[in-house]
């Protein structure tokens, strides 16, 4: 399979935000706007409707979760260990690490989403839904707690009202009491479904910028490796200690080499650091993307 042709209509969906965004009178404004559309509705009810729409088996989920665990929490850990590298540590700032650590392992879910249904159709979409489900909040609590000391906001409540953590449990929970959305008001809702991974991908290329990254390039150059290449690899081998299916894996390896989430940088420059270079560091592991996804899947083989 030609992964790097299977890929490319998302990746020219994102090109196209990016052009419109630059060259038209849709400008950055109008995109925020699409940005809150699809995070707050559009998205939570895709997430919602892949999860209810098959039954789920939870005894086989749980490993797909434990490796989606496992995963994380390495791509935390090396984020949080790089000011302690010798041979690094005398390059980077400490506050600028502490704002960009979240790029190493965050991922952008609007692009997860169309990989997964375009590698394995509904399956696909449910598995990478039940990873989203169970990383978001691990994620963003790595992603807050290095900032924590600036933060104006509970941590409890920030993830609380997170509307892809609110739509993944009350889906999970849905699924589990044998909920099902009825067959009136599936036509609907898959529409809502497809157009949210058409905007989502044109909103992660129209936020493309580059921003600052002329400074911090060895902070830069680690989290990026981290996101791009070693967790990729990483993929691999927890796959195999948790004994997960071709189609885990796949969405597993998928999952991996995603871009990291536009929001990123939203979040840092809420919280007072340098959202510029972050949000250069966002539109590299964009850009990455196009090349560690093809090379993640290729591991397949």
């Amino acid at each position: 399979m030609n992964f790097a042709q299977l890929l490319f209509p998302d990746f020219s969906l994102i090109l196209c935000g990016y052009l419109v965004c630059r060259y038209t009178a849709l400008n950055r404004p109008v995109w925020e706007q699409v940005e809150t559309l699809v995070y707050f509705f559009l998205f939570p009810v895709l997430l919602f409707q892949s999860i209810v729409k098959s039954p789920l088996d939870v005894q086989a989920a749980s490993r797909l979760m434990g490796a989606g665990w496992a995963l994380g929490l390495s791509g935390i850990a090396l984020a949080y260990a790089l000011p302690h590298v010798p041979v690094l540590r005398r390059w980077i700032d400490a506050r600028d690490h502490a704002s960009s650590a979240q790029v190493a392992f965050r991922f952008n879910s609007f692009i997860g989403l169309a990989i997964a249904d375009r590698l394995a159709g509904p399956q696909g979409l449910q598995l990478i839904a039940v990873l989203i489900g169970v990383c978001v909040p691990l994620f963003n609590v790595g992603a807050v707690w290095p900032m924590v000391r600036h933060a104006r906001r509970s941590l409890v409540r920030e993830l609380a009202r997170n509307p892809l953590i609110i739509a993944t449990a009350s889906g999970l929970v849905a699924n589990l009491l044998g909920f099902s959305i009825p067959h009136w008001l599936e036509p609907s809702v898959t529409r809502i479904g497809a157009a949210s991974l058409a905007l989502g991908l044109m909103a992660a290329g129209a936020g493309m910028q580059f921003g600052a990254l002329a400074r911090a390039k060895s902070l830069a150059v680690s989290v990026l490796a981290i996101k791009h290449l070693i967790l990729p690899l990483l993929a691999v081998v927890v796959a195999r200690l948790f004994g997960l299916s071709a189609v885990e894996t796949t969405v597993l390896l998928a999952f991996s080499a995603l871009p990291t989430a536009s929001s990123c940088y939203v979040l840092a420059a809420r919280m007072g650091y340098d959202g510029a270079y972050v949000a250069g560091l966002v539109t590299l592991s964009t850009l990455l993307g196009m090349l560690s996804l093809p090379m993640a899947l290729g591991l397949l083989r």
